[in-house]
């Protein structure tokens, strides 16, 4: 993918190319094992804290997608910080205020890309990471049907989802000034998740799978029993049990 850095600590993507990227990749591997009907299921991971701001009228990106490395909400962060909120987002979410979580990106396309905060206020933006977008747009969006959803490994790392939570947490989405209509719906990792547009692959192929990178990589390494545990050194070194 094209790395976009347009000033100090400001990291982007472009969600159509990542859109476009994929399904070229897609249309290319898929007669190469021998065409859908031999697909028995599609699994996407993803670095998890990438930003995507799309308009469910069109189905288009509204901004560049804001990527995990991205520091540019260290302000709205310190702010926060300052106002005593730390201790209560990590009891509640098991993170830090930081800018490499997802929900300060959001609150800044809200309050900087005009596009952004009027689809809002149209009730047709839809935020979510990388996973959310491919989903999306493998399911026909914006087609009606098409499948606005994120997986657990993935909407932990908001910021706006309590580790308790089942779905994003209201009070979490007020605290950050994140509407929660425009959040996916929080799924499962693996399972009947969504299924494709048939018109992408010439026959809808189930969707069964959403997880971020080092879930991923854990499920890689076969840790599928309790108390197995993995680790991985890369960008940064993670253990995951």
């Amino acid at each position: 993918l094209t790395q976009h850095y347009p000033q100090s600590g400001w990291v982007e993507h472009d969600a159509g190319e990542i859109w476009t990227k994929t399904l070229e990749c897609a249309q290319d591997v898929i007669p190469k094992a021998g065409g859908a009907a031999c697909i028995a299921g599609i699994g996407i991971t993803n670095q998890r804290e990438t930003v995507v701001a799309c308009d469910t009228a069109t189905g288009v990106p509204l901004t560049r997608a804001s990527v995990w490395q991205d520091r540019r909400t260290e302000p709205f962060c310190a702010q926060l910080r300052e106002a005593g909120h730390e201790a209560t987002v990590q009891a509640r979410t098991g993170l830090l205020l930081d800018p490499y979580f997802s929900g300060t990106k959001m609150r800044w396309m809200l309050d900087t890309v005009p596009e952004v905060q009027a689809a809002a206020d149209a009730g047709t933006l839809a935020f979510g990471t990388v996973e959310s977008w491919l989903a999306y747009k493998l399911t026909g969006g914006p087609n009606e049907g098409s499948a606005h959803i994120t997986d657990a490994s993935n909407a932990s790392r908001t910021l706006l989802m309590g580790l308790e939570d089942a779905q994003f947490s209201e009070e979490l989405c007020k605290l950050f000034g994140v509407p929660m209509e425009a959040l996916p719906r929080v799924t499962d990792m693996s399972g009947a998740l969504a299924q494709t547009d048939a018109a992408l692959f010439g026959r809808a192929i189930p969707i069964t799978g959403l997880v971020g990178d080092q879930q991923a990589a854990t499920i890689g390494q076969a840790c599928l029993a309790p108390g197995q545990t993995k680790a991985t050194y890369g960008t940064g070194a993670f253990v995951l049990t």
